[in-house]
C-alpha cells in the first residue's frame, strides 16, 4: 500500500511541446501529478495520448518544455545531463514493451550492465545480477543469450536488469504488450511481488485494464489531461 503521507514524485506545471515543421504541438500543458511513496499507479488512455511521453519525462529520458519534476525535494529537470544520467542509473528501473536486451550478451551480462555502467566491479555486479535472476526464476538460464530465451523469459531478464541497481522507482511502459495472455499474467504477478519485496514506487503505462485495476490508483490521459479513471485494487 502507498504511504499517502509521503510524496515520492510530483510534477508542477509540466508541459511538453514538439514542433512539426512550423507547427507547434502540445502533448500536455501545466500537468500536475503526485505519486505517493510505495504507490502502484497505472496510466491508461488511447495510443498517442501522451502516456509514454509522460513516463519518459518522469524517468529523466527527456526534458520538459516547461515545469518541474520532483523526486522528493530534488527537481530533476534542473540537473545537468551527467547528473541526470547518474540519477536514472541509481534511482529508476525501466521496463519496456520491447526488451532491448543486447543479443550478443548472456542474460547475466545483460542484467549486470547497469552496475558496470555505475563503475561496480565485475564480481560484485555478477553476484547482484545472479541474485536478481534467481528472484525472477531464471538463475539456471543465466548463461543463455537473449535469442535463446522465450518472450516471457526475456521480459523477466528485463525485470532483473531494472532492479539490479536497487532503484526506488520502477517505470514500466506496456510491460505485457508483446506477451500472450498466460505469460502476461505471470509477468503481472511478478511485478506485484517485486513491487512489495523491493518497496518500490511503481508507475505502469498499460492498455491492459485488468492489470490497471490491480493497482492502487488508475489515471486516464485524455486531451492532455490526467483524470481519475477508477479505484484500483491493492
Amino acid at each position: 500500500m502507498a504511504d499517502e503521507g509521503h510524496i515520492r514524485i510530483r510534477t508542477e506545471g509540466l508541459t511538453k511541446r514538439y514542433w512539426s515543421g512550423s507547427v507547434e504541438f502540445a502533448v500536455f500543458s501545466d500537468l500536475n501529478l503526485q505519486v505517493a511513496e510505495g504507490e502502484r499507479l497505472a496510466l491508461v488512455g488511447e495510443s498517442g495520448a501522451g502516456k509514454s511521453t509522460l513516463l519518459h519525462l518522469l524517468g529523466g529520458l527527456d526534458r520538459p518544455s516547461a515545469g518541474s519534476i520532483y523526486f522528493g525535494e530534488r527537481d530533476i529537470s534542473t540537473l545537468s545531463d551527467a547528473a541526470l544520467a547518474e540519477f536514472r542509473n541509481r534511482e529508476i528501473g525501466f521496463v519496456w514493451q520491447i526488451h532491448y536486451l543486447l543479443p550478443e550478451f548472456t542474460a547475466l551480462e545483460n542484467v549486470m550492465m547497469p552496475l558496470l555502467i555505475r563503475g561496480q566491479n565485475q564480481d560484485e555486479a555478477a553476484s547482484a545480477a545472479l541474485d536478481r535472476l534467481d528472484e525472477v526464476g531464471l538463475r539456471r538460464r543465466a548463461t543463455h543469450r537473449a535469442g535463446e530465451l522465450s518472450g516471457g523469459e526475456q521480459q523477466r531478464v528485463v525485470l532483473a536488469r531494472a532492479l539490479v541497481g536497487r532503484p526506488s522507482v520502477l517505470l514500466a511502459d506496456e510491460p505485457t504488450g508483446n506477451l500472450d495472455h498466460r505469460t502476461g499474467e505471470m509477468i503481472i504477478d511478478l511485478l506485484s511481488e517485486l513491487h512489495r519485496q523491493h518497496k518500490l514506487t511503481s508507475i505502469y503505462v498499460t492498455h491492459n485494464l485488468s492489470f490497471a485495476q490491480r493497482c492502487d490508483r488508475v489515471l486516464k490521459m485524455e486531451g492532455g489531461v490526467l483524470s481519475a479513471e477508477t479505484a484500483g485494487r491493492c
